[in-house]
């Protein structure tokens, strides 16, 4: 997700080992069904999108998961494992796993963003900005957009910017700008795509949820591909038996720099 190695300077390289692993399966005359067609979403009422919109963003306070990561990007293609807590609206931890162990801990709250390298007894230290976040998260948003993606919700306030709906999304235009579109193209009345637009109006981030399951706190996408198409980026989340509106200790989100570590600014490390 996310939370992928940062580059560090050379003195402090991380090894990046790949393993692909290629299955294939011939069955001679087995035959595949054709997918079921799913009908079409209904034409929503404003009333009805913004009231999901407003009430999804109440249920969903915290999330804890594992998650598999797919990266796509200008660097190549990674796969791996992600342990994920969010604490809405500011608090953030990621540990990305491997056959030997955790390999980078990045925590971010409202005070600073750390990320924690233990192969390389190295600890980064920064503010938790948005330019900070996207060195270790490739993901270009501020800590409170972020974690409210990552609980499967659009980074909207319906209470708060102007809206108008065209079809069945809703378009959000502060300052009379648009910023923002969330779809609604499914026979439930939960999102299915976001959109962000820079200034010059072009699409800047995208994310579809799909693969909705029903939790405690309600139906969740248990699948959310993010798509950033300027940068040719491209990240997909499967998580793994969510747990939603979990009490998360608030120290989960803060490290403490252990002994024999070197500490460098997050500035020596690209993004």
């Amino acid at each position: 997700m996310i939370a992928q190695p940062a580059r560090l300077p050379a003195a402090y390289g991380l090894p990046l080992v790949l393993v692909s692993i290629f299955a294939v399966a011939f069955s001679g005359c087995a035959t595949v069904p054709a997918p079921a067609v799913q009908p079409p979403a209904p034409q929503w009422e404003s009333a009805k999108l913004i009231e999901s919109i407003t009430a999804r963003r109440a249920q969903f306070r915290s999330l804890r998961s594992l998650a598999r990561i797919n990266y796509t990007g200008p660097e190549g293609k990674h796969g791996f494992d992600e342990a994920v807590l969010v604490q809405r609206p500011n608090r953030l931890r990621l540990e990305t796993l491997s056959m030997l162990g955790v390999i980078l801990i990045v925590t971010a709250n409202d005070k600073e963003l750390i990320g924690y390298h233990p192969r390389d007894a190295v600890f980064v230290r920064g503010q938790s900005s948005k330019a900070n976040l996207l060195r270790y998260t490739q993901i270009p948003l501020e800590l409170d957009e972020i974690t409210t993606l990552l609980a499967g919700l659009p980074p909207v306030d319906a209470a708060t910017t102007p809206w108008r709906q065209e079809g069945n999304s809703l378009m959000f235009s502060p300052n009379g700008r648009l910023k923002d579109a969330v779809a609604f193209e499914s026979q439930l009345a939960v999102p299915t795509q976001w959109q962000r637009f820079n200034g010059s109006g072009a699409v800047e981030l995208t994310a579809q949820f799909s693969d909705y399951i029903m939790t405690a706190a309600g139906l969740f996408p248990s699948k959310i591909s993010v798509e950033a198409p300027l940068q040719g980026k491209k990240l997909e989340i499967r998580f793994q038996e969510p747990e939603l509106n979990a009490t998360i200790p608030a120290e989960s989100f803060s490290q403490q720099k252990p002994a024999n570590v070197q500490e460098i600014p997050i500035e020596l490390i690209g993004s």
